[in-house]
């Protein structure tokens, strides 16, 4: 199904809501830490990613412009600097957790939304294909 333009934009976005799940769960088990900033990925964008989508279905995967890297090694995908902090602790830790907790439930949803839109799109093809 890679070959499928919205269904490879919407594993995608199920990738980033995965990563990004992760930096919040980090930022929440640091919120005590000294001197610690919260990450945060870049936004999601379904537009750029059909725009960087291979044209040819087999390309190498490789090259693979849905990947996306793990926090801390590209410092354009998630920079700890990038997380503006209203609060800022005496220790100097910028997380608030009522703020992550909000971000967490968001996310949830995106997920689920991404989920729900995948599963109904093979429920389309299944039924364009006669199954």
């Amino acid at each position: 199904m890679t070959g499928i333009a919205l269904l490879s934009a919407l594993t995608a976005k199920l990738r980033w809501t995965q990563q990004r799940q992760d930096l919040l769960a980090q930022n929440v088990a640091n919120a005590d830490t000294p001197n610690y900033r919260g990450q945060e990925l870049k936004p999601f964008s379904f537009g750029d990613t059909l725009d960087n989508l291979p044209l040819d279905p087999g390309a190498s995967a490789g090259d693979d412009p849905l990947a996306i890297p793990i926090a801390g090694d590209d410092p354009a995908v998630a920079d700890p600097h990038q997380q503006l902090s209203f609060e800022v602790t005496p220790e100097g830790n910028g997380v608030t957790l009522e703020d992550e907790m909000m971000k967490v439930t968001a996310n949830q949803l995106d997920y689920q939304a991404a989920t729900s839109l995948y599963s109904q799109s093979l429920g389309l093809i299944k039924t364009a294909i006669g199954q």
